[in-house]
């Protein structure tokens, strides 16, 4: 049984691909802004590490979460390639420091396959799954579940 085109391509994902070190996440292109180079933030005292600061993005004040840090990926380096991500989660704006942002992926909902509990810098709870195209494997990532979580709360008294 044939399902008609547009239930079809309603049930396909559309992924803003990014790297972190060496692996290669996703996360749903609607909750995707904009892509901004990285540029110097203001810092808040007491924040955590991975709470780089913040930006004022056109009189709206984003906080700046650097992903590398939050995973424990080593020591970020900050280059022409570093690209900051502006996340539009309903009722707020974050931003999310990413290695590079590489292109934007379609994937049907064969090529998700769930996430095995295996050792990702990333809490499993926060993952959609495992997209495969050809010989690339994307962790697709909950976004506004992540940005959710108890500690990314900090990010909301930030912000406030």
């Amino acid at each position: 049984m044939n399902m008609p085109l547009q239930q079809e391509q309603a049930n396909l994902v559309e992924a803003l691909a990014f790297t972190l070190g060496k692996e290669e996440y996703g996360i749903d292109i609607l909750k995707v802004q904009e892509i901004r180079g990285y540029e110097a933030v203001t810092r808040i005292a007491n924040a955590p590490d991975y709470i780089k600061g913040v930006i004022n993005l056109r009189g709206v004040i984003v906080p700046i979460v650097d992903m590398r840090i939050k995973f424990n990926l080593g020591t970020p380096t900050y280059d022409q390639f570093t690209v900051v991500i502006i996340l539009n989660l309903g009722s707020r704006v974050v931003g999310m420091v990413v290695d590079s942002v590489s292109d934007v992926i379609t994937l049907s909902p064969e090529q998700v396959k769930p996430a095995p509990a295996m050792g990702t810098a990333l809490n499993t709870d926060y993952l959609v799954g495992l997209g495969t195209i050809d010989e690339r494997m994307l962790i697709l990532v909950d976004i506004d579940k992540l940005m959710a979580s108890e500690e990314m709360g900090l990010i909301e008294k930030l912000a406030a």
